[in-house]
């Protein structure tokens, strides 16, 4: 069974949204049948990367918004986060455009390691403060997750991996995606948002069922095939 999950590395929702996924995976009886394929999608494109203001001064401008509202905002989901053991440090958040994460997410996957990649590059940006779009900053995550760095620079220094992400997001454009997370199980049922465990425990079963009752088994009349005892006669 295929799952699809559209994030940014920009939202903070996306990580306790993939924190309630990952409680309610390992609890499936049938985890071992899943596949979790991480999808890119980029809050704001155009966004462009600011050292020189704050997280919280780019987010009032971007919101339009007063300094109290900001910060109550981010506090609420500071919380939220914390109920799933994630200290998030908005005060160290650096703005920054995804676009090279998102693209190293995608190189990631050449190596089977897009789900540590995209567990780093979240930790970076909401807990670490790190820049994200700094290619220094993606070298050293790169290593954390096995890959070689001087690969991953040639790699951003290329235009790779730039229409996969473009193709991630005419996808979730076609499927009528129009916030993050989402996920999006066996083709069939969609969760939107940072949903409770329960959720996506509920959603989880609804999906195996229904992707078992579409495997159809045509019968061996040919006995072209060895029993479960190992006998192949």
């Amino acid at each position: 069974m295929n799952i699809s999950i559209w994030s940014d590395i920009r939202c903070p929702f996306c990580y306790i949204g993939k924190r309630n996924f990952e409680k309610a995976l390992a609890n499936f009886p049938h985890k071992d049948h899943v596949i979790v394929e991480w999808k890119s999608f980029e809050l704001d494109p155009t966004m462009e990367t600011r050292t020189d203001i704050s997280g919280l001064a780019h987010f009032m401008q971007a919101k339009n918004v007063d300094k109290p509202t900001a910060e109550g905002m981010f506090a609420n989901v500071t919380t939220m986060a914390q109920t799933v053991d994630l200290d998030f440090q908005f005060n160290k958040m650096i703005p920054a455009n995804s676009l090279k994460a998102h693209r190293l997410l995608h190189f990631a996957k050449k190596y089977d390691v897009a789900d540590a990649a995209k567990e780093v590059l979240l930790k970076a940006h909401l807990i670490e403060g790190e820049n994200i779009d700094d290619v220094a900053v993606l070298m050293q995550l790169a290593v954390k997750i096995g890959l070689e760095p001087t690969e991953v620079k040639t790699m951003i220094d290329s235009e790779d991996f730039i229409y996969e992400v473009r193709q991630d997001q005419m996808e979730a454009r076609n499927l009528g995606i129009n916030g993050v997370p989402f996920f999006v199980l066996d083709h069939t049922y969609g969760i939107s948002g940072a949903q409770p465990v329960a959720v996506f425990t509920e959603t989880l079963e609804k999906a195996w069922e229904k992707h078992q009752e579409q495997i159809t088994i045509v019968p061996d009349t040919t006995d072209n095939a060895c029993a479960i005892d190992g006998n192949c006669d």
